[in-house]
């Protein structure tokens, strides 16, 4: 059986459906590419046409495609070759004889390009997109997940989660295709049970027509996508649509720890609220500052809940009334250098370990800095950074230390020793091995010197924080276990 969303994959930009504002900026991008000749980005959750809009462009433009995928294809060299070529050369296709020919250089998963991770593809990109004599488009599920460099480079469209009442047409239009009768509630239920997600959405309608000439709601399963909910849709659900109580619940689907709810909270309710909801609101924002400043500074992370408790319930209880409509939020709210740096250490940590950078960022980033605070397990420090290649900036960040002092620069001057014996083994699993048995037996020198005193696992029981996590009740945000 032919897969529908391949079958009727749209064929012109036009076709493209719940992102008319993205759909015409891609459109102006193409058709004035040679005034700026740069690269495009098109970023947005998964099922939302970022793909099949740019295959819709290139047919709309006449463009042959040239399609790599990064995720597979995304060393240095491998997208300097395919890539590279593609994008500096004119000669297989010509609009007219004399005149250079156009074609589309499409780069899908280009978030999960990564630097040294990937043995140089974040440059390689980054370099293309610079020096491209093709139009580039560069497809995203998460745009901060790109380098800063690549991000500068090129010009960026977001597609947004295409909403319910934009998807139930479609689905109406495939069920007439296919000569199925449906029930509008049917249509209903599968557009909000795919929270966005277009293509999701296709699917689920095509696994319930199979074998029928007909659906109705009760041939709709009841049971939901597991979907991550995006930082607009927890907006809405503070700022304008829920009440407290559903306002913090829908923080437990959000991919982002409570200092980034902060961020944005913080930055975007202007936007929204009166003056006296605005005064309301920053009392309870800065209430979840506090909270998260005890965070850092005893590492006893179930303080996180009662700074949700604040952003999300707080803040909703702040407004006066529910409101409706679309709100231009705009960007990511203006990071210090704090943040940025925080960003920085969990893509490396993502990078080496092969994780997710939200992954790294809310569940092994609190770990590394307990462990390694103020540098006190120095030989672990030094480890933790050969690992995870941390210059003085990110083992600063971690270990709470500061980054001008002379006990980190040692930290990060051990640490490329550390590296520097582990290539001369070739990398591998001998790296944590030479790692680990160049820790011991710096150790071990230093006991016999007496330098150093030996840690037995009472006094790493004692560094930890004074207050355990507890299990909270039904009505309140877990603590750690929630984010681990």
């Amino acid at each position: 059986m032919t897969d529908w969303t391949e079958k009727y994959r749209p064929t012109t930009l036009s076709e493209v459906r719940g992102n008319n504002s993205a759909r015409d900026d891609l459109k102006e991008w193409a058709e004035t590419w040679d005034d700026h000749r740069e690269a495009v980005i098109i970023y947005g959750s998964p099922g939302v046409g970022k793909t099949s809009a740019a295959h819709a462009l290139a047919n709309d433009m006449g463009w042959p495609v040239i399609e790599l995928n990064a995720s597979d294809q995304r060393t240095g060299d491998i997208i300097d070759r395919v890539a590279g070529e593609a994008a500096k050369s004119s000669t297989l296709t010509q609009a007219k004889e004399g005149e250079p020919g156009r074609r589309l250089v499409v780069m899908d998963e280009a978030d999960n390009i990564h630097g040294t991770y990937d043995r140089g593809g974040a440059r390689a990109v980054t370099s293309i997109v610079k020096e491209a004599s093709q139009p580039m488009v560069l497809i995203a599920n998460e745009f901060y997940d790109m380098s800063r460099g690549l991000r500068n480079a090129c010009q960026t469209i977001e597609f947004r989660d295409v909403s319910a009442r934009s998807i139930v047409p479609v689905l109406r239009d495939l069920c007439r295709k296919e000569e199925i009768e449906f029930d509008e509630d049917a249509l209903e239920r599968i557009a909000e049970q795919n929270s966005g997600d277009l293509r999701g959405a296709v699917k689920d309608l095509q696994a319930v027509a199979d074998g029928r000439d007909a659906i109705s709601v009760e041939d709709v399963t009841s049971g939901e996508r597991d979907t991550t909910k995006g930082i607009f849709e927890f907006l809405d659900s503070v700022l304008k649509e829920d009440d407290p109580e559903a306002a913090l619940y829908l923080t437990y689907d959000v991919d982002e720890t409570p200092d980034d709810l902060l961020l944005w909270a913080e930055d975007k309710v202007p936007k929204v609220y009166d003056a006296g909801e605005l005064a309301r609101a920053y009392d309870y924002l800065a209430r979840a500052d506090r909270w998260l400043g005890r965070v850092r500074a005893t590492q006893n992370y179930s303080y996180w809940r009662y700074a949700t408790d604040n952003i999300a319930a707080g803040v909703a209880a702040a407004r006066n009334e529910t409101r409706g409509g679309w709100t231009r939020y705009g960007g990511a709210p203006y990071r210090s250098s704090k943040d940025t740096t925080r960003d920085e250490v969990a893509t490396q940590i993502a990078r080496v370990a092969g994780v997710s950078t939200a992954t790294a960022r809310r569940d092994i980033v609190p770990f590394l800095a307990v462990m390694t605070h103020h540098c006190k397990n120095r030989d672990l420090t030094v480890r933790m950074a050969a690992r995870y290649e941390f210059g003085t900036s990110e083992v600063a960040f971690v270990t709470g230390s500061g980054e001008s002092t002379n006990k980190v620069q040692s930290v990060v001057d051990d640490a490329e020793e550390l590296r520097a014996e582990a290539a001369e083994a070739h990398g591998g699993d001998v790296f944590m091995e030479r790692v680990d048995d160049a820790a011991a037996e710096s150790e071990s020198a230093q006991a016999e010197s007496g330098s150093v005193e030996t840690v037995d696992e009472d006094v790493l029981a004692e560094e930890e924080p004074d207050e355990e996590p507890t299990e909270p009740d039904d009505d309140s945000q877990s603590g750690l276990s929630d984010f681990m």
